[in-house]
């Protein structure tokens, strides 16, 4: 329930202040002093579009403040703080600026948020009813959003079920028809995968095998040369199989030896040296023994060798060449592509799977649609019934309202039906689509009938209607006035109306009242009481507050609605 709503600077408003509060509240006034504006300020508070057109002339900016009594355990409560916000006990701030540029700024719960959140919450906190709803009641989708509201929790939880099965449903068959269409494209991408699986297992790569062969290539392209430079070197330092008599680094430092152990013995530096000669002598020995064994390594039929090399290195190179990073990438293929293909292979066995889903899903759908169509079909009769009984109160004493049910061939995530809400004026007319047989006038009643027999079954704390007695006049009016009183017994009411024998039935008449100095209109709002109201109520009448016939017809208006 909104307890409060302030606007500053919003289209002719320069500031005022709606006392609001439970029960009917009536909002009225001259035209163009800014009734709609009491409208727009809501529809701002509830995430509308901001239009810099409604800031007032001259001002930087408008505001818009409304002060509403929610549950702190509830929904709203919840997706306020989900925002970051904040009750005070029970009471929500919502507000929302608009600048002269068009920007936009939304405060939920004292901190600022997008205007998507305020959205979130208008669904829950409000229902508005202007001319442009009239029409969209016209549309099929806002009959079977009726429909579904009167029909209650049963029809909603038979729904959300039906919902659920209808997405698993739709999945499974919008897959299946993905496969069968791609299925030829499939099958040639597994084929291609295959025989590139098999060139690579057919060489068979291991990490790091194309730079251990490249090595060993350089060696077995230079073995003469190895040979030749490894056997020249063990001759130097061991020529014992040579037959030549050129001495060799292991005959020299023997030699040195030799010499200087027959003078070691006069003085005492050259022992030291003896030795290190001696360990020479050793290391020398083991270089030359490791060059012989270095020569008996090398095969003698290296050219063979190098051969069978290069030949792996072209087949290495043939399947590195076919993928971005080499040799690396082919073997990461193997796993990547084995996944693939065994993905792609699999695909007459998911179609298989997917067909029989999609068949027991389809037929689950069938079966949950038609308890949906069932009890659609039972809450037409009753809101058809209900309706129309609220029609003859409304001055539409022969008008009956007929609920239809068309079943669709292709379910819908609504379910199977169309809703058709026909309007038969008198009886003997043929029933009309409400989009072709309702006036504007009629359709205001038909609406409103609707709302108060719905809300017997889905309460919403507030309404907003803002003229939905256009078009109406004389008994019709007062009846419109009396069943806005009988829904505001359960739900908070505000209208904005042209008409006294609907004010009359409110419980807190406001007026937006202007003032002009001959440039600017500056508009504001007044509570009013008594003789104040009772001469608003005259000039609604008959444009004379101060009629003597007006006061009186006003008072009777009053005394009428407050009736028992």
């Amino acid at each position: 329930m909104i307890e409060e709503l302030s606007i500053r600077d919003l289209g002719v408003i320069a500031e005022a202040t709606l006392p609001l509060g439970p029960g009917f509240t009536a909002v009225t006034g001259e035209t163009g002093a800014g009734k709609t504006m009491v409208v727009t300020a809501l529809g701002l508070l509830l995430g509308e579009r901001a239009d810099a057109g409604t800031v007032r002339q001259g001002q930087a900016q408008s505001w818009v403040e409304g002060r509403w009594l929610v549950d702190p355990a509830g929904a709203v409560a919840d997706r306020v703080r989900d925002a970051g916000g904040d009750l005070d006990g029970a009471e929500l701030i919502l507000g929302r600026s608009v600048s002269a540029e068009g920007r936009s700024r939304a405060i939920v719960g004292g901190r600022s948020a997008p205007a998507s959140v305020l959205g979130d919450l208008g669904g829950a906190l409000v229902v508005v009813h202007g001319q442009s709803d009239q029409v969209r009641l016209r549309s099929a989708v806002a009959q079977r959003d009726a429909l579904d509201r009167f029909a209650g929790p049963e029809l909603a939880a038979a729904l959300a079920d039906y919902q659920q099965v209808f997405h698993d449903w739709h999945a499974n068959r919008s897959e299946l028809d993905r496969l069968t269409q791609e299925r030829d494209a499939r099958a040639r991408e597994a084929e291609s995968l295959r025989i590139a699986i098999a060139e690579v297992e057919d060489v068979a790569p291991l990490r790091g095998e194309d730079a251990e062969l490249a090595e060993r290539a350089e060696r077995l392209g230079n073995l003469e040369e190895l040979r030749l430079a490894a056997a020249q070197a063990r001759e130097l330092l061991s020529a014992e199989d040579s037959t030549d008599d050129l001495p060799d680094a292991t005959a020299l430092l023997d030699g040195a030896r030799r010499q200087l152990e027959r003078a070691a013995t006069h003085d005492s530096a050259l022992p030291p040296i003896v030795d290190a000669i001696a360990n020479a002598g050793f290391l020398i020995a083991d270089i030359a023994a490791q060059l012989s064994s270095y020569l008996a390594e090398l095969d003698a039929d290296g050219a063979r060798e190098l051969e069978i090399v290069q030949e792996r290195r072209a087949a290495l190179a043939i399947v590195a060449r076919k993928y971005v990073g080499g040799l690396d990438e082919a073997i990461d293929f193997l796993d990547t592509g084995s996944a693939r293909l065994l993905e792609l292979d699999s695909d007459s066995e998911r179609i298989d799977q997917l067909s029989a889903d999609t068949e027991r899903g389809e037929q689950q759908v069938n079966e949950r649609a038609g308890v949906i169509t069932l009890l659609r079909e039972s809450a037409g009769v009753a809101l058809g019934a209900a309706v129309t009984a609220e029609l003859a109160a409304l001055a539409m004493p022969n008008a009956r309202l007929i609920v239809e049910i068309d079943s669709r061939e292709e379910p819908t995530v609504t379910g199977r039906d169309g809703v058709k809400i026909l309007l038969q004026p008198h009886a003997g007319a043929e029933p009309r689509a409400l989009a072709k047989g309702a006036s504007g006038g009629e359709l205001s009643r038909v609406m409103l009938a609707i709302e108060v027999v719905i809300n017997a079954m889905d309460p919403v704390p507030t309404f907003v209607f803002d003229e939905v007695d256009a078009g109406v006049g004389g008994a019709a009016a007062i009846e419109i006035g009396r069943r806005l009183a009988r829904l505001a017994e359960t739900a908070q009411v505000i209208v904005v109306t042209h008409l006294a024998q609907v004010a009359a039935f409110a419980g807190n008449h406001l007026t937006v009242v202007k003032d002009s100095d001959g440039a600017v209109t500056a508009s504001s709002v007044r509570q009013l009481h008594g003789d104040e109201r009772a001469a608003e109520m005259a000039r609604l009448l008959s444009g004379l507050p101060d009629s003597k016939s007006g006061l009186e017809h006003a008072r009777e208006l009053i005394a009428l609605a407050h009736t028992p």
